[in-house]
Formats: C-alpha cells, structure tokens, sequence
C-alpha cells in the first residue's frame, strides 16, 4: 500500500496539482496586499475614507461589514484577470507548438477491398 501510495504521489499531475496550490496561495497573498495597500488608499481617496474594509453599517443588532465585502471582490477580480491573461498566454503557447502528423490509419477491411478491386479489374482485362 506503501508503494503505490508513493508511485501515486510521484505522478507528475499531483506534483503539478501541489505546485499549483502553493503558488496560488502565494499569489493570493499579492494579491491582498495589492488591494488592501494600493488599490484601497486609491479608492478612500474617492470615497474619503483610507480603509475600504472598514465601511460597515449596522440594522439593530446585525453589523454589515461591506467594505470587506468590497475588498473581497475586489481580491477576485484581480485574480480572474490575471488567471484570464494566464490562460490566454498559454493557449496561444500551445497552439503555435507544431502539430505532430498523425499516421494514417488504413482500414484491413478497406486495404482488401481495394485489393479485390484491382485483381478484378486486372482479370477483366485478360
């Protein structure tokens, strides 16, 4: 059970798939401090407050905490852009890449058929 837990584990689409994970949680991290450091004081400006995750309102005892919610969104759409360009940039990678030729399957059936034909067409001659 050992081994193929290691031979599964070795696989390179669980190797890429842990890549993956990582790099994203480190680009989430960018990500946040972008918002919360650029793009947020950017905003405030505007709105005349500094800090968007502050902005709340309250219904009696219920807090909506918006400016968070803003900042969330905000997270996200920065991540799908760059996602997009990502895919994008590979796309056009993998489609210049030449295409292998693929070998022409002949059909048995077909190559005696073909075969027949030609010997018919020979007797006939005669």
């Amino acid at each position: 059970m050992i081994k193929e837990f290691k031979e599964f584990i070795a696989r390179g689409n669980v190797i890429d798939l842990a890549v993956g994970v990582i790099i994203g949680s480190a680009f989430t991290a960018i990500v946040k401090s972008l918002t919360d450091n650029l793009i947020n004081p950017l905003i405030g400006i505007f709105l005349g407050k500094v800090d968007l995750s502050n902005l709340k309102f309250s219904i009696g005892d219920a807090t909506f905490k918006y400016g968070s919610f803003l900042n969330a969104i905000i997270n996200f759409f920065i991540v799908a852009i760059v996602v997009f360009i990502l895919v994008k940039i590979i796309n056009k990678v993998v489609k210049n890449e030449p295409e292998e030729p693929e070998e022409e399957e002949v059909d048995v059936s077909a190559q005696y058929l073909e075969e027949i034909r030609d010997l018919l067409k020979e007797q006939a001659k005669k």
